[in-house]
């Protein structure tokens, strides 16, 4: 009969100093217990995990505390932060292999899904394991595609180990995690409902070479990545280097970043808002978009104005090809005239 969960847990937390050592190993032991910056691994003394205890109990071997954050739990709940885990299969399936024990079809009877996968609630966990991108390879990345100074953006973070799962049109033996850029899909309230991955290869400060390098979950509908404080002019678009693309030219503007066109007609508007730039992909998908919204705007009385890039299939293409300034000059005749003063943007 396969392990239950609980025995695995149990298994784990017999060999917690190596769990520890293969999982945090930015760590160190300190008498009874390993301690650690985060749930990462890096070096520090905010988290502390028991290394010594009970199988049962409060001060059971394998279980930790983040000082720092309030996160607790036992060595499995460790791995899936770690990991970025949305699903307990996947973590049982970490852990699994981690003990040598045999993989199988049904996974036991704990509590069967901590955070269910798509979730708001795995999203906000994500997020909450992710770090600032400041020095990271998603900084590096949004680098090469002329993204800069973007370290102080509250909703993009940096996982260093995101869980990928392999599709079928993925080559075999394509690995399991890989670096991330993580953007937080948030409500008008400023609620994580779901995250935005983009899967990385830091050697070539590119996006992972795997089948599906872009991945969201959570509740999108209605919600955006945004930056910025709505306000009565903004900015909307599909794309999420769409979106900072724009805020390379125009940064002291709020946008909103929906991540698909389908999504674009659903957002839903802050109360506030009175003028919205749409930016659009030059392309079916972006045409039917913008022929919904201009609906949605007549009805609400919000003047709507489209930007297409001048080059490419989206602005982010058109700030790689032409550069900011350029770019800017391009679409400045777009503006309206009490923006482009605002801004101080000359056409």
């Amino acid at each position: 009969m396969p392990d239950s969960v609980g025995d695995i847990a149990r298994k784990l937390a017999r060999d917690a100093e190596r769990v520890c050592r293969t999982y945090l190993p930015g760590g160190h032991r300190e008498g009874h217990y390993w301690l650690a910056g985060d749930v990462q691994g890096s070096k520090g003394r905010s988290l502390y995990v028991r290394l010594k205890g009970d199988d049962r109990g409060k001060g059971a071997a394998g279980k930790w505390t983040d000082a720092a954050t309030g996160e607790h739990g036992d060595l499995l709940d460790l791995i899936a932060l770690n990991l970025g885990h949305d699903h307990l299969s996947a973590t049982l399936d970490e852990a699994r292999r981690y003990l040598a024990l045999p993989r199988v079809a049904d996974h036991g009877d704990r509590d069967t899904v901590r955070a269910p996968a798509g979730s708001r609630k795995a999203a906000q966990r994500l997020f909450a394991a992710s770090r600032p991108i400041a020095g990271t390879s998603a900084e590096s990345y949004l680098g090469a595609r002329q993204l800069h100074h973007l370290r102080t953006e509250r909703w993009l973070r940096y996982h260093p180990r995101c869980w990928y799962r392999p599709s079928e049109d993925d080559l075999p033996g394509t690995a399991s995690a890989f670096p991330a850029l993580i953007a937080a899909v948030t409500d008008d309230a400023g609620r994580i409902t779901g995250i935005h991955r983009t899967w990385l290869d830091p050697a070539r400060r590119d996006k992972a070479d795997i089948a599906t390098p872009r991945r969201a979950m959570g509740d999108l509908l209605g919600h955006g990545v945004r930056f910025g404080i709505a306000g009565p002019v903004m900015a909307i678009g599909e794309g999420l280097e769409t979106m900072l693309s724009w805020r390379m030219m125009l940064p002291t503007m709020p946008t909103i970043a929906t991540l698909s066109a389908a999504h674009l007609t659903a957002l839903e508007w802050p109360n506030c808002v009175q003028r919205l730039y749409v930016v659009r992909d030059d392309d079916a998908a972006g045409d039917a978009a913008w022929t919904h919204l201009d609906d949605r705007a007549h009805a609400r009385g919000i003047d709507l104005i489209s930007i297409v890039s001048p080059t490419g299939n989206d602005l982010n293409d058109g700030l790689t090809a032409l550069g900011r300034d350029r770019l800017l000059t391009e679409l400045a005749p777009r503006l309206r005239s009490e923006d482009a003063e605002r801004y101080q943007i000359r056409s």
